[in-house]
């Protein structure tokens, strides 16, 4: 009978721990773990794209934003050189009408001087008519130019008080006339700077809207493939989330009805053992022999880190008046008359005189008030060099729109720096081409 019941017990043990080890659990388990680890190290992938892409992102956002400070930047610079346009029409007007007035007022002189001259004439001859002094008519007779003879004729002694009253009121209005006369051409010359200066500007502001244009253009198409890009990142994103989460469920659903085969199989496992312990004590008719049970621990396993201290580099600094207006370049624009305001260098808006003024303030060197700095006063501000001793930092003038009409900062390499009408600061080349034709030789040593 002892037999017969090891026996049923040594079945019954056997058949629970069969249902209890549950090999298609572990199965499963194992299988889904796999391809979850598998789909985890993809979604790594992908998030190392996805940041990447940010990082593209980022930029495009950064050289978007430099874009768009560019074009202000333009946009303040063709409203400011417009109404400099705007002043030199109407400096224009104003000069071409003193211009002629002072014609006007020179022909009359002129009328005058004819009258007077007549009236001299009249009276040469009434005193050789009298008899007079012989001198007088000799200084008449001899004389080679009206003008000379209003010299000559004051320098004789003889002439009398009357005479000499008409000659020095006529002498008085010569002069009047050769300053008048001189007014003119200075008026005229400047008008001529002017309307050279106007006709410049009117190709400056044409090459700035150019690339206003251009800039604008480049910013529409790159803002569209910025929209691309984000898109793309985002569908891509939503797909590898959907993705993770189909699968943690899948997981999830997988544990939960496997716990759930596992409870059921435990507790079949336990009924079917007690009904089989119950068998076994109605048959032997004696206590059933109760097991132990036992339980393992299990250590988690420790983690460890290392800490990373940051590192920061050391941010750059310009050493020299050669370098300092690189940070300009691609940054600035062109206005007449700019740089001589705290809010122009702000905005990064200079001419060339302004810009050469600012380069050299940044290194310690003052060249003269700002306000009224200009390639007039760059010229003197140092000692004029041989352009065969050329050096970087030396300023060199170029002959546009007049004489020694723009400035700019010599870099070396048959290269220069300055604010250019079209591109704002920039750096050129001054060994070929136009601004080879416009150098004129002035190099000054600051």
């Amino acid at each position: 009978m002892k037999k017969k019941m090891l026996l049923l017990n040594t079945t019954v043990l056997l058949g629970l721990g069969g249902v209890l080890s549950t090999p298609t659990y572990a199965s499963t388990i194992q299988d889904m773990e796999s391809q979850k680890s598998q789909i985890q190290n993809q979604r790594q992938d992908v998030q190392s794209n996805i940041k990447a892409a940010s990082d593209e992102l980022t930029r495009l956002q950064a050289e978007q934003d430099q874009m768009k400070a560019q074009l202000e930047r333009l946009t303040i610079a063709e409203e400011e050189n417009n109404k400099k346009a705007q002043k030199t029409e109407a400096d224009i007007k104003e000069t071409s009408k003193q211009v002629d007035q002072l014609e006007k007022e020179i022909k009359l002189l002129q009328e005058k001087l004819e009258k007077r001259n007549d009236i001299l004439k009249d009276r040469a001859r009434s005193l050789q008519e009298s008899g007079g002094n012989v001198e007088y008519l000799q200084v008449l007779l001899g004389s080679s130019s009206f003008g000379d003879f209003v010299d000559r004729a004051l320098a004789v002694s003889t002439i009398v008080d009357a005479d000499r009253g008409i000659l020095k009121e006529t002498k008085n209005m010569q002069d009047e006339l050769k300053t008048k006369q001189a007014d003119v051409k200075s008026k005229l010359a400047s008008l001529e700077d002017m309307k050279a200066e106007l006709d410049e500007m009117t190709v400056q502001l044409a090459a700035q809207k150019k690339q206003k244009d251009a800039l604008a253009k480049e910013l529409k198409d790159k803002e569209a493939k910025n929209e691309e890009l984000k898109a793309s990142l985002q569908a891509k994103d939503s797909s590898l989330a959907n993705e993770q989460s189909t699968l943690e469920q899948n997981i999830k659903d997988q544990k939960a009805a496997e716990e759930a085969a596992r409870k059921a199989a435990e507790q079949a496992a336990k009924e079917a053992a007690k009904k089989a312990a119950e068998q076994a004590q109605k048959a032997a008719a004696a206590p059933a022999e109760k097991a132990d049970s036992s339980s393992a621990k299990a250590e988690a396993p420790k983690a460890s880190s290392n800490d990373v201290a940051p590192t920061s580099a050391p941010a750059p600094k310009a050493s020299n008046v050669v370098t300092v207006g690189n940070r300009w370049i691609g940054n600035s624009a062109y206005v007449f008359g700019g740089g001589r305001s705290q809010s122009d260098i702000s905005h990064g808006l200079f001419d060339c005189s302004s810009f050469v003024h600012w380069a050299y303030s940044q290194v310690g060197v003052n060249l003269g008030p700002l306000g009224s700095v200009s390639t007039e006063t760059l010229k003197h501000a140092g000692t004029q060099v041989s352009s065969s001793q050329m050096q970087p930092g030396d300023l060199v003038f170029f002959d546009t729109y007049k004489k020694d009409g723009h400035v700019g900062i010599y870099v070396g390499g048959g290269k220069f720096i300055g604010a250019q009408s079209s591109t704002g600061v920039a750096i050129a080349n001054m060994s070929s081409g136009y601004w080879k034709q416009k150098f004129n030789g002035r190099v000054v040593r600051i």
